[in-house]
């Protein structure tokens, strides 16, 4: 049996993706197993658990498949409804904050991915569209202590695992999150006081270890 009700997650230590999962998992109180994954040669659980985009992370729950990382949080919220939700109860909270998740998948990995991937220019603009992308998420947040308002939730849910990897970004990019966006340093802060965030996230000297060893193997050293 796997962890609480047959609950495993098919995951790898350092996406975000999966941290999300890993956090509604540790507000809900869910015991669970964590199976780790070889992103290069998938094993064929990963594949037949998620035949349609065969990456993680994946939910098993009774030996069915939850996949993406934004619908299975918004699962284990449904179905570990014992505890406080993570979801807005109201239903227009419900969808902007479904919205800015959509967001949040649409741009910052991606673009924060070319902050070292790229060089010059195409650098410099790939920093000036983060820099916007958190401005705009820091004019939602506004003075709220998270998002949602005074209790942490799906949206803070959904972007907090993104912190960890400020440094890293930072340090390629050169620039400071601190100087261009302090309220979102802030909530970050705040974020990082909750256990389930503080030991879910990443070391940030790990992630950077990381996208250098990405560099090499992808041939974007400077």
């Amino acid at each position: 049996m796997a962890g609480e009700k047959g609950v495993l997650l098919l995951d790898f230590w350092v996406s975000p993706f999966g941290q999300r999962v890993r956090i509604a998992l540790a507000e809900k109180g869910v015991d669970y197993e964590f199976k780790e994954q070889d992103l290069i040669n998938k094993s064929e659980h990963l594949l037949k658990s998620n035949p349609v985009y065969k990456k993680i992370p994946v939910l098993l729950h009774e030996g069915k498949s939850i996949c993406e990382s934004l619908i299975i949080v918004q699962y284990i919220d449904e179905v570990w409804s014992n505890k406080a939700p993570l979801l807005p109860a109201e239903p227009l909270a419900r969808a902007n904050a479904r919205f800015w998740a959509d967001f949040i998948d649409n741009k910052v990995y991606e673009c924060g991915t070319r902050l070292w991937k790229l060089n010059g220019e195409e650098q410099e603009a790939a920093k000036q569209e983060f820099i916007e992308i958190f401005k705009l998420l820091e004019g939602e947040l506004g003075d709220k202590k998270f998002f949602g308002g005074e209790t942490f939730g799906f949206l803070d849910l959904a972007l907090t695992p993104f912190v960890a990897w400020f440094y890293a970004y930072e340090t390629f990019a050169k620039f400071s999150m601190e100087e261009e966006c302090p309220k979102i340093v802030a909530w970050g802060n705040r974020c990082m006081e909750r256990e389930s965030v503080s030991k879910t996230l990443s070391d940030p000297n790990k992630i950077y270890e990381f996208i250098l060893f990405l560099k090499k193997k992808f041939g974007a050293e400077y």
